[in-house]
């Protein structure tokens, strides 16, 4: 069986990834996991969040991935570096190649950050912005009702629209022309933040770049997939199996193989 490409998140938000590796690189075997127990990883503390993806990389080993794919922006900027010294296989992220979409999108040189309260407070994107673009001006909110919803399977409903509403309304003063979706939950809610911020928004996701990345790393390294056969993915979550399967298989447009995987769950703070 061909090696897969493990992708991990702290719930269903990875599966913007997941969805963008699959469209860009069809015959790539995924295994998913999805750590829905214990979401969101955005209000934990970073050795939390650190010690939870090295748990779920150590899980996910026993499948012989040929890469692994940290795709929660909470757990890239806090444990990114730590896994990558713990495996000998490529490690990536979805903070780089989300602030290289915002740079190549923007004209005005101001870009809006929205993402959990690790992930803002971290400044991950700033630096990886400013790594690209010195001068570039950004703006970053938290969002710590967003990840939640999407949890919940509530996209798009009055609840929801106020929430967005309220945490990024005010957004809507300044001269950005681009917005990163600094959470790969987010996009879920994409059709409602746009109403919210307007339309002449760039809203930007990391899938696509990521899966970029993805593909131009087995290419490099001469690991793409060569099969005729479509392979079959594996996804395992932490949480309530029915709702992500639900969830899933809408994000995804086919069905799963799912299982479940108990993890003990600490209350946050």
């Amino acid at each position: 069986m061909q090696q897969p490409i493990a992708i991990l998140d702290s719930g269903v938000g990875g599966l913007t990834v997941a969805r963008e590796v699959m469209r860009q690189l069809p015959r790539e075997r995924i295994v998913y996991f999805g750590d829905t127990a214990r979401a969101p990883y955005g209000p934990r503390d970073p050795e939390e969040v650190t010690r939870f993806t090295r748990e779920i990389v150590d899980y996910l080993i026993q499948f012989r991935p040929k890469m692994i794919v940290i795709a929660c922006n909470t757990a890239t900027a806090f444990a990114l570096e730590d896994i990558r010294a713990r495996v000998n296989i490529p490690v990536v992220g979805v903070i780089k190649p989300g602030a290289r979409a915002a740079i190549g999108r923007t004209l005005t040189g101001c870009i809006g950050v929205i993402g959990t309260e690790g992930t803002i407070n971290s400044g991950a994107y700033e630096d990886a912005l400013r790594e690209i673009s010195p001068h570039v001006h950004v703006i970053s909110e938290a969002c710590p009702l967003f990840v939640p919803l999407v949890e919940k399977g509530n996209f798009r409903s009055f609840e929801t629209y106020e929430a967005i509403r309220r945490s990024i309304g005010h957004l809507r003063k300044f001269p950005m022309d681009s917005l990163i979706l600094g959470c790969t939950h987010y996009p879920f809610l994409a059709e409602v933040i746009q109403e919210v911020i307007g339309p002449n928004i760039n809203l930007i996701s990391s899938a696509e770049e990521t899966a970029r990345e993805v593909s131009t790393i087995l290419q490099d390294q001469e690991r793409m997939s060569r099969g005729e056969v479509l392979p079959v993915h594996q996804f395992f979550c932490s949480g309530d199996p029915k709702l992500f399967k639900s969830i899933a298989q809408q994000w995804l447009g086919e069905q799963i193989e799912l299982t479940p995987v108990v993890w003990q769950v600490p209350k946050i703070g």
